[in-house]
């Protein structure tokens, strides 16, 4: 396993403290939550807030995982562009889940300081095909008021190279270890339990009354037929030293999303992207790097720079993928768990930095007997069936 960027910047610090431990408190919480990335930690920041005791498990520490091992991108949406979440939902739900998105991302910016830069986001059309879809959504997101802003070329730094863009102001970019740390660091301040290097592996092991798997595409073992539903994708990605000028001002993505690149205010380029260059090679869970996608984001980042600086880290984060690339967020039925009070949110198609967010809180909220925390494009029983845990089963 090769160690990302973030995860080497040890200028945020993180110091134990109060709920943060190798070892569990004595005593049973009343939810137990698997899985201390973006997802787990929302929802224990949101029932500790309620006055709820959670605790979280995560196998290695806080942002071990694909929270710490991604690209830094911070993106509403979901994986599917808003004109085809139109079609595929209808305009009323894919509205909700844009919003959604973008209210989650308003407490990212809340939440994470200066670990979030306000920068907008730009998709990028390589080709008068992309340019079409990339237009049509646009379009969409205009008329149902949502910001966006078109770009003529030339525009992503390479005059040649796009054929327009599509400019999303809201978005931005994080350190995602730093962004995590300050959401632990609030789920801790609230009275939420972290247990790092605690493994789980059966639920049957948890003795809380509702218990939330949060590990995204990681769950399989602890959940009986978890990886028909949600497999596993791992992305790629390189980072190099600073280069002077900034040339990137904001986080770029082309070709759908299979190639994105951003710039550091330091100077240093991380570029990410290709699998699907190699699709069945990229299905795993294995952490690792492989020599033609490197060779491709070299050549990415030469081209974005003009030239191919050193490259300092090479890592990739896994994540999980749904078969209609929507998270899967709810009760899970006991039939399929092999217990009662499980919940999932998981499956976020790459798109988890701001939806997990969401999606841990959604939880959260479902297990305090919300009724507004449903949201049924998202809804678990789609894949799973059945009915699932009780809400409202803890006490608010």
């Amino acid at each position: 396993m090769l160690r990302s960027l973030w995860l080497d910047d040890d200028g945020d610090q993180w110091l134990p403290g109060p709920g943060r431990a190798d070892a569990a408190r004595a005593g049973v919480p009343a939810v137990e939550i698997v899985g201390a990335g973006v997802t787990g930690l929302s929802c224990a920041l949101t029932l500790a807030e309620a006055g709820v005791a959670a605790r979280v498990h995560d196998a290695r520490g806080v942002a071990g995982g694909a929270s710490g091992r991604n690209a830094g991108f911070a993106l509403r949406g979901a994986a599917l562009a808003y004109d085809e979440a139109r079609i595929a939902l209808g305009v009323p739900a894919a509205r909700e889940l844009w919003a959604l998105s973008e209210a989650a991302l308003a407490r990212l910016a809340a939440l994470a300081g200066d670990a979030f830069r306000p920068e907008g986001s730009l998709r990028l059309a390589v080709d008068a095909a992309e340019r079409e879809r990339i237009r049509a959504e646009y379009e969409a997101l205009v008329a149902d008021g949502f910001a966006a802003e078109w770009r003529e070329p030339p525009v992503g730094g390479c005059p040649d190279r796009f054929h327009g863009a599509l400019f999303h102001p809201n978005d931005g970019a994080i350190q995602p270890l730093h962004w995590i740390r300050r959401l632990a660091a609030a789920a801790l301040a609230a009275g939420a339990e972290i247990v790092e290097g605690s493994s789980v592996r059966s639920l049957g092991d948890l003795g809380a009354p509702q218990v939330v798997v949060a590990t995204d595409g990681l769950g399989a073992r602890l959940l009986a037929g978890l990886d028909a539903v949600i497999v596993p994708a791992r992305g790629q990605v390189i980072a190099t030293a600073p280069v002077q000028p900034r040339t990137v001002a904001c986080p770029h993505y082309a070709r759908d999303g299979y190639d994105y690149w951003q710039q550091l205010p330091d100077g240093r380029l991380v570029v990410g992207g290709f699998r699907d260059t190699d699709p069945a090679g990229e299905a795993t869970c294995d952490e690792g790097v492989t020599p033609g996608i490197q060779r491709r984001l070299e050549a990415l980042a030469a081209t974005v720079l003009g030239e191919l600086p050193r490259v300092t880290h090479r890592w990739s984060g896994t994540w999980g993928e749904t078969p209609d690339r929507l998270p899967l967020v709810g009760p899970v039925a006991e039939a399929v768990a092999g217990r009662s009070g499980v919940w999932i949110a998981a499956g976020y198609s790459g798109h988890g930095n701001v939806l997990g967010l969401a999606c841990g809180d959604l939880v959260a909220r479902g297990i305090l007997g919300d009724a507004a925390s449903t949201f049924v494009p998202f809804d678990a029983g789609r894949r799973f069936g059945g009915e699932g845990a009780a809400a409202g089963a803890v006490p608010s």
